[in-house]
């Protein structure tokens, strides 16, 4: 293995510690600052506005600069919105702050093109499951800690301490070499994205796909404990099981063949569903829990179906428009999920159920499997 991917899955295995504390508590939360469920879906669909926007840029910029420099800008801009957060009294400060780390999100097409190009003689789903693999294993611990800290001692301190476990983070990252940048012969350039009609159909599908399987997933926190009573400190648990089913997960698919892998998450978010909807016992939820992962899986998933669809100089902003398309979930899923919470707070599951079986049939019929498709040839310059 490459010695840089150590290092960063060190650094991710950290990050993932540190955010794991307080992400799956944000809901909560916001309602504690006042905000409403409405609100909440809101301020979480202005979250994935952020991401939506930021993804293209940064896959661009990676194909031009280089991936490094944005994986250091990063991870520093993500201890500066934490401490935001933890210092924040009121909600627009708090929302500021956390708008701030949902700009971080630009550093995910720049880390799946640093991955790819480092991966050696893995496959691309292999590689990028492992990168989510090692965030997820750290991100175990997170949500746990989190909860027991936020239960004793309030949820300003978690964001005090998941910044400095990122300044640990960041440490590891200085030790993540840089890359050469990749390129193509100035006489025959790839062909552009908007042409590439394979691309394109792929990115149509993964657009409902993603939003469908977000929709039961942001205000599940408030369900558990509005509706089945449960305390920070179980969701915490909860959320470690999740972490343990995204490792698990990302382990398991990651070594078949991405369209399967990417067909089999989705199975997982649906009985995640049902479980979450139809459970009333502390073991059903975690069980639900630890199906969420493939949810995660096939993120990473979707970006390897787009690596053979693409020339490598093209990779950064291929992965940025798949990243792009991924972060409408948590653009429109959240909005839609607060009116329907707002409505009844178990109605989101059902309607999400619906939404997912429709896109698993779009999925069987439009996804190509692994023969359909052929790496493209690269030539690789220096920077």
């Amino acid at each position: 293995m490459n010695r840089s991917l150590l290092w960063l899955g060190a650094a991710l295995f950290s990050w993932g510690i540190g955010e794991g504390m307080f992400m799956l508590f944000q809901p909560l939360y916001l309602q504690q600052l006042g905000a409403d469920p409405i609100q909440i879906g809101t301020i979480l669909g202005a979250f994935g506005l952020v991401m939506v926007l930021v993804h293209i840029p940064s896959g661009h910029l990676s194909d031009r600069i280089g991936r490094r420099p944005l994986l250091m800008a990063a991870w520093v801009i993500g201890i500066v919105a934490t401490l935001s957060m933890g210092m924040s009294r009121t909600l627009p400060f708090f929302v500021f702050g956390w708008l701030l780390y949902g700009f971080t999100a630009f550093v995910a097409s720049p880390l799946d093109s640093y991955v790819t190009a480092a991966r050696g003689n893995w496959s691309v789903a292999r590689a990028i499951t492992f990168t989510s693999f090692a965030f997820n294993a750290g991100a175990v611990l997170g949500p746990v800690s989190g909860g027991w800290v936020g239960d004793h001692y309030g949820m300003r301190t978690v964001f005090f301490i998941s910044a400095g476990i990122f300044i640990l983070s960041t440490v590891a990252m200085y030790f993540v070499e840089s890359q050469p940048i990749d390129g193509h012969d100035p006489e025959t350039p790839p062909e552009s994205l908007m042409h590439n009609a394979r691309f394109l159909s792929f990115i149509s599908v993964y657009f409902f796909i993603v939003v469908a399987l977000y929709l039961p997933q942001p205000l599940t926190p408030n369900f558990l404990q509005d509706v089945r009573g449960l305390s920070l400190s179980k969701i915490g648990v909860l959320g470690s099981i999740g972490g343990i089913g995204n490792t698990a997960l990302n382990f398991l698919l990651g070594f078949l063949e991405a369209r399967l892998g990417f067909l089999l998450g989705q199975l997982g978010v649906a009985a995640f569903s049902i479980l979450i909807w139809k459970g009333t016992g502390f073991w059903q939820f975690g069980l639900a829990y630890f199906f969420l992962g493939g949810y995660r899986v096939l993120r990473g998933l979707g970006v390897a179906l787009v690596r053979p669809l693409v020339h490598e100089a093209q990779m950064g902003l291929a992965y940025g428009v798949a990243e792009t398309i991924g972060s409408t979930s948590s653009l429109l899923a959240p909005v839609v999920a607060g009116f329907l919470y707002n409505r009844d707070p178990a109605l989101m599951y059902p309607v999400g159920l619906a939404a997912i079986g429709f896109v698993f049939i779009l999925s069987f019929i439009f996804i190509p499997r692994a023969r359909h498709v052929e790496p493209v040839h690269v030539d690789i310059m220096s920077e």
